[in-house]
């Protein structure tokens, strides 16, 4: 299996070197291929930091004009996907200081709730006798009925609960559950360390998981 990784990782580097060779050629045709590829994914991220789909959408502009001045500086220490949403990211929370919006990563700490506090409602667990610590209320399971976690009620209050979060926790979950990023790509981008990232990742998850267990449980 790790021989097989490391071919696979191998040609995915050879893959991006030829496409860099291209993109520095000129080569209009693989630039629009990309900016089709990435294009929606910079969006939703750019929405994160910007108040409106019309400066998130000026914030990919931008980003795509800094690829295009960049290509040649590009030193390759990180992979080309990683580079864009760096740029993109950046600019972005340029945008989204102006509106008041952004939140620094280097203050995780200052999010407006209490990160010190617990995950889960201490009423949910028994306090006394043979079972204490145990669920008083447990979670109800996320398959049961699976008709509802499908249904685009039950989606429409995730994507609340995740809008609801912290900015920090919002990009991280969103990054993660939703664009399907690895974690080494978030920190990479967001410029987090392994700590920090499984922090938020698991704070947003507690929190969005805590909004649909109570959804669940007014259904019932």
């Amino acid at each position: 299996m790790p021989l097989v990784s490391s071919v696979e990782h191998e040609a995915a580097r050879v893959d991006e070197r030829e496409l860099l060779a291209r993109l520095r050629a000129g080569d209009e045709g693989e630039f629009m291929r990309l900016v089709d590829e990435l294009g929606p994914s910079l969006l939703r991220v750019a929405r994160l930091y910007v108040k409106t789909r019309a400066v998130a959408e000026e914030v990919v502009q931008e980003t795509w004009l800094g690829v295009l001045n960049g290509l040649d500086r590009f030193e390759g220490r990180s992979s080309l996907k990683t580079w864009i949403f760096r740029i993109l990211t950046n600019t972005a929370k340029t945008r989204g200081v102006r509106e008041s919006r952004s939140i620094p990563f280097s203050a995780l700490g200052d999010d407006a709730d209490d990160e010190s506090g617990p995950t889960v409602d201490p009423d949910r667990f028994m306090t006394d006798g043979e079972f204490a610590g145990h669920w008083a209320s447990p979670p109800r399971s996320w398959s049961q009925p699976e008709a509802r976690l499908e249904a685009a009620e039950t989606r429409a209050v995730i994507q609340r609960a995740i809008e609801a979060l912290p900015s920090s926790q919002r990009t991280v979950i969103t990054l993660r559950d939703v664009e399907g990023w690895s974690s080494q790509e978030i920190r990479n981008v967001l410029d987090l360390s392994e700590t920090n990232e499984r922090v938020l990742l698991h704070r947003a998850r507690a929190k969005v998981r805590r909004a649909l267990d109570d959804y669940l449980q007014l259904g019932s």
